[in-house]
């Protein structure tokens, strides 16, 4: 009988594919960095209980992402905000006021601490390439629309 017909053992998730990582700089803040070492933690230990459980799906999950968090966390590059706020660099906070009025506030960070709906977005995401190396009273083009920044921390 051919090979492609045989079923291959039941608990094989060895094979599970990495995460991707991202070809940008893996640059951080320092609550970025401290976020990286706690999943790797917590990543480490539901490795080393699935496997004393013998769960070898939840393992190999857990291997997975423990291969991931130690490469961001080989990679990964602390850069702290600039004490000049004259321009938005990485790690500070921007606030803008679009073109229909609406007001908008959000932290540039690195791309695994990005969260918008907890204000902080990727340094290399749209809003924040629009943003970075302009200054208050600047227009910024984002998108199709403009925005206009009212303040850089």
């Amino acid at each position: 009988m051919s090979r492609a017909f045989v079923k291959e053992t039941e608990g094989d998730t060895d094979g599970l594919p990495d995460r991707p990582i991202s070809p940008h700089r893996n640059l951080v803040t320092e609550a970025g960095l401290a976020a990286i070492d706690a999943a790797l933690e917590r990543f480490e230990m539901e490795h080393r209980t699935a496997a004393d459980k013998g769960d070898q799906g939840a393992a190999a999950a857990a291997s997975r992402e423990v291969r991931y968090w130690r490469a961001r966390r080989a990679s990964a590059e602390v850069v702290k905000p600039l004490d000049d706020t004259s321009t938005a660099s990485f790690g500070m906070t921007v606030s803008l006021r679009r073109d229909d009025g609406r007001e908008q506030s959000f932290r540039i960070v690195g791309e695994d601490e990005a969260d918008p709906s907890r204000g902080t977005v990727s340094y290399v995401s749209p809003l924040a390439r629009a943003v970075l190396t302009h200054g208050r009273g600047e227009t910024v083009v984002i998108g199709a629309a403009e925005a206009f920044i009212l303040d850089v921390r």
